[in-house]
């Protein structure tokens, strides 16, 4: 089986993505997408590493030394694994509500208060969704050339070519993901 699109991520968020420890993204949208809205037109899809908008400030102390900062995005890339959407969350509002369960889930991502404080912030009108990702690892990480056609900030990145993704590995054993799942359902009740 093969993929040729990628979703843009930091390059932290996928190390914890595929080691189990970050099962969540968080999406309001993204700069360059249709009306502006972060859309998932995907369920399943590459992770695309990118470094220089990483923020130390904006991931819980724990994790800032583990943020590999470039002063540029690298000529080539490695493409680890990918990920499938397991389930997606609207985060109710108000804020406060959403923030205080968030809140509630901080063991299953790395971001710090200001990074959520900023989703929140970013076009308020907009809802902010959790979107569960079910992770896998590539058995070798495939390189890629990042052209210019891949540049920009944009979420979804269609690849030039296809990788295999045959024999990738689960970040969360068998089971493990189900019972995250009915812990957000309660969390994010309203």
């Amino acid at each position: 089986m093969t993929l040729s699109i990628a979703l843009k991520e930091w390059d932290l968020v996928i190390s914890e993505l595929l080691a189990g420890r970050q099962v969540v993204l968080l999406r309001k949208g993204g700069i360059l997408e249709a009306e502006n809205q972060f859309e998932l037109e995907h369920r399943r899809f590459l992770f695309y590493p990118t470094f220089i908008h990483q923020d130390p400030r904006m991931v819980k102390p724990a994790f800032r030394e583990r943020i590999r900062t470039l002063p540029a995005e690298p000529e080539v890339l490695e493409i680890r694994g990918y990920g499938e959407v397991a389930r997606i969350f609207e985060v109710p509002m108000p804020e406060k509500v959403g923030r205080e369960q968030l809140a509630a889930l901080e063991d299953l991502h790395v971001w710090d208060k200001p990074l959520i404080d900023m989703r929140f912030a970013y076009r308020p009108e907009k809802p902010l969704y959790l979107v569960v990702i079910r992770a896998y690892a590539l058995p070798e990480p495939v390189s890629i050339a990042n052209t210019l056609s891949y540049a920009g900030c944009k979420s979804w990145v269609p690849l030039e070519e296809e990788v295999d993704i045959s024999g990738a590995t689960p970040a969360l054993p068998g089971g493990k993901l189900e019972g995250i799942l009915e812990r957000i359902e309660k969390g994010l009740a309203v």
